[in-house]
């Protein structure tokens, strides 16, 4: 590495990349969508390559040609796409994510969703591919999917520890919704909420019981693999304090170890254990830190709720069938209406980080039977999502409607994974062809 020479990095220039996200107004809030889904082969159900006649990089040089996208490259590899605010990327296994540009409503996302899928169906269908609404790859697993040809994608699968990170990184796909906030306390009280609200909602949305062919005996096999998947950088940023500020996520961050450095486009593996504050206070090998490396480093950070510009929500399985705009109602309903958000901190403020790291390592396995302190879960998804309808109803947008496929679950006290058992083990006569058919979006 070269030398460069540089002025020493301060917390007072990391505040401002938090800071920049503060809107004027509750005008000015939208709600943003990270959508993954899973692209198999029609033919036998394996995950698409990247390379060849019918692989992915073929189908978005196609794509970008005919709806005038742009590339997004990694050195010579297309990698994903872009336009204007929309993007379309793939995650270390093929899968498929689309990123709209945020909206302020439920129904301007469902719509501009539909309109990609509209364009991305037809391709698909001459490529011979299926887009799966699903949390895991039902049939391929971890050792038969070769990983994407990318720089940071490589280091970190030579990176990441635990047992289930290559499953993390090559099988899985979620759906993650971001919100916006006005002022520190307002992010800092809404991020803290949402950290409470995450494994009640990995429960609602668990959606990935079938992995390999087989019963996995997990309702949320997606969910599982993040437990297992370096813990450095994984699970709750930190304790659920009510005084809370952006330094106290700064310094989160400032000591989890490095897994690359990027400079002059040229990205570079950190070979020893060293965190972003070390690399502050003293450098590495002739380089100095700055924001860029620290966005880099925040990136790489992956709590359940994440804080950036904006607070993005992270640990839920892909759903279809109307749910993912459930998703996306049932956090704006309470996070953007402040009598509903007090609500809520009242009602889950009463247990402690000890229950809620209880509940997240129990989710996985039971979803909605799990229990937050002696609780069952399922009792507690009703009175959110009621909580959430109301919100939506004082917003008086006409989005409430968009709760009613998680209503109808969480009445009966299921998820989306307890009716794929129950099929499972019914007229599905464990057939892996009427999970695909199920899951399938074209």
């Amino acid at each position: 590495m070269v030398n460069i020479i540089s002025n020493k990095l301060g917390i007072s220039d990391l505040r401002k990349i938090f800071t920049a996200g503060i809107k004027i107004s509750k005008d000015d809030f939208y709600v943003g969508a990270e959508y993954e889904r899973l692209p198999i082969y029609q033919d036998d159900f394996s995950s698409v390559k990247y390379h060849g006649i019918n692989g992915i990089c073929e189908f978005l040089r196609l794509y970008a040609r005919n709806e005038n996208w742009d590339y997004l490259l990694d050195l010579d590899n297309i990698i994903g796409l872009k336009h204007l605010h929309d993007t379309i990327t793939l995650e270390p296994g093929m899968q498929f994510e689309l990123s709209i540009k945020p909206q302020k409503s439920i129904q301007e996302i469902e719509k501009r969703l539909k309109k990609f899928d509209d364009s991305l169906f037809q391709l698909f269908d001459e490529f011979g591919i299926k887009l799966l609404s699903y949390g895991i790859y039902p049939k391929t697993t971890y050792k038969s999917i070769p990983i994407l040809p990318k720089r940071r994608y490589y280091l970190m699968a030579n990176y990441l520890w635990g047992i289930l990170s290559d499953v993390m990184m090559r099988e899985t796909a979620g759906i993650q919704a971001c919100f916006d906030f006005d002022s520190e306390e307002d992010a800092m009280k809404k991020f803290r909420i949402a950290n409470m609200l995450v494994p009640i909602a990995t429960a609602m949305f668990a959606n990935s019981p079938i992995r390999g062919c087989v019963d996995s005996g997990y309702k949320s096999f997606r969910a599982l693999s993040w437990l297992n998947t370096d813990n450095d950088r994984c699970g709750y940023a930190f304790d659920f304090n009510k005084d809370s500020s952006f330094n106290d996520y700064i310094n989160k961050v400032l000591d989890v170890p490095l897994i690359m450095i990027n400079h002059d486009e040229k990205i570079y593996a950190v070979n020893k254990n060293i965190t972003f504050r070390k690399f502050m206070e003293e450098g590495y090998e002739g380089l100095s830190a700055d924001t860029d490396n620290f966005k880099l480093a925040c990136n790489l950070y992956f709590p359940e709720v994440r804080l950036r510009r904006f607070i993005e929500i992270r640990n839920h399985d892909c759903v279809g069938k109307g749910l993912q705009y459930s998703l996306f109602a049932f956090y704006k309903g309470i996070l953007y209406s402040p009598n509903i958000l007090d609500k809520v901190d009242e009602y889950l403020s009463k247990f402690n980080k000890k229950d809620y790291t209880e509940l997240r390592y129990n989710v996985p396995k039971l979803a909605l039977n799990a229990k937050l302190s002696n609780i069952t879960i399922k009792n507690i998804a009703k009175d959110l999502v009621q909580l959430a309808k109301d919100g939506l109803i004082e917003q008086q947008n006409d989005e409430e409607k968009y709760l009613e496929p998680l209503q109808e679950l969480v009445d009966e006290g299921i998820c989306p994974a307890d009716i794929i058992l129950k099929n499972w083990y019914g007229s599905w006569n464990k057939n892996i062809d009427k999970l695909i058919e199920y899951v399938s979006c074209n």
